[in-house]
């Protein structure tokens, strides 16, 4: 049987967490989480109902994600469109995680993209 983990094995992302803090502190306020079921990865998630990823867009740049490195797809039946991208920043796995309402009668082109 393991041991609880502490703490401590949460290092990684939350120093990241911190680093972003300090570098970007001017870019919109993801929902933040962090788990011991997997330590070293930091969650980002970007919740927009405009029919749009800008603040998504601005933390993919901040972070040098190239953008096809995005994965794009919808859920919900088809009510909302979800960016997603990893990458390393400051010792930890980022996921990074962009929702959005997609607008009646939205098309999307054959790669998904809106």
């Amino acid at each position: 049987m393991s041991a609880t983990p502490t703490l401590d094995a949460l290092s990684a992302p939350l120093r990241a967490l911190r680093l972003l803090a300090l570098d970007f502190p001017h870019l919109p306020a993801p929902v933040v989480h962090v788990t011991a079921i997997f330590p070293d990865r930091l969650a980002l998630s970007l919740h927009e109902s405009d029919g749009g990823f800008t603040a998504f867009e601005a933390w993919r740049a901040a972070l040098g994600i190239a953008p096809d490195a995005v994965d794009f797809h919808v859920q919900c039946g088809r009510h909302t469109g979800v960016l997603n991208a990893q990458t390393r920043y400051g010792g930890a796995d980022i996921e990074l995680t962009g929702y959005t309402q997609v607008p009646a009668g939205a098309r999307l082109s054959g790669a998904g993209a809106l």
